[in-house]
């Protein structure tokens, strides 16, 4: 996640126009913290002895496992949208690029919010919101964005598979797998390098 940072960085600093898009995986295991986000939550001693790394998310929102999935970025000028300075539908804007490629391949996604959250949440894709994309009103992509001098940050989590007993442990909490889903679940003759190769190719907002 340091390199989404440093794309940021590099795209204020060279005033970027053309939009940035990044895709990448998780090895060791990680958990990310958002930006303003209490661990207190958090089993340092279980992650250490279970080789899974902390850190620490420039965007805000709640914390995430990064194991079995795949991360997007995105990077832009709010020039580049057509509603960049509305953070909602600046949100809508990008995550439509998703909902275009994961239609190719016959998953029907939508934004999230409509479900009432009971309780304190840590695990970040037990709570939906607008900024995410559900699959039959269960969580599938978790995103959250960063804005700097003139340009957005949006990134975000694809579900591809998850353990349900490793999240519990983690996260202390009941993980309820009628919130979430994963691509696996949905289709499992979809790969890992399918949807990697979907979101390669896709047409990317241009300015």
């Amino acid at each position: 996640m340091q390199i989404d940072s440093d794309l940021l960085e590099n795209a204020i600093k060279n005033q970027t126009k053309e939009p940035i898009f990044r895709l990448y995986g998780w090895s060791p295991a990680c958990v990310s913290l958002g930006r303003n986000q209490k661990s207190d939550f958090v089993d340092e001693k279980f992650l250490a002895d279970n080789g899974i790394d902390v850190v620490r998310r420039l965007t805000g929102g709640r914390a995430l496992l990064h194991d079995d999935e795949i991360t997007y970025s995105y990077v832009c000028p709010v020039t580049a949208l057509k509603n960049g300075q509305n953070v909602v539908e600046s949100y809508k804007e990008i995550s439509q690029i998703l909902i275009d490629a994961f239609k190719q391949i016959g998953i029907e996604l939508d934004f999230g919010g409509t479900r009432k959250i009971q309780g304190h949440k840590d695990y970040c894709m037990l709570v939906s919101t607008g900024a995410d994309l559900c699959w039959h009103g269960r969580k599938l992509i978790g995103s959250a964005q960063f804005r700097k001098e003139g340009y957005i940050l949006q990134h975000g989590s694809i579900l591809y598979d998850f353990n349900k007993n490793l999240l519990e442990k983690i996260f202390k909490e009941n993980v309820d797998t009628s919130s979430i889903v994963s691509i696996k679940e949905v289709n499992p003759e979809i790969t890992k390098d399918d949807i990697i190769h979907l979101l390669s190719n896709v047409k990317y907002l241009k300015p």
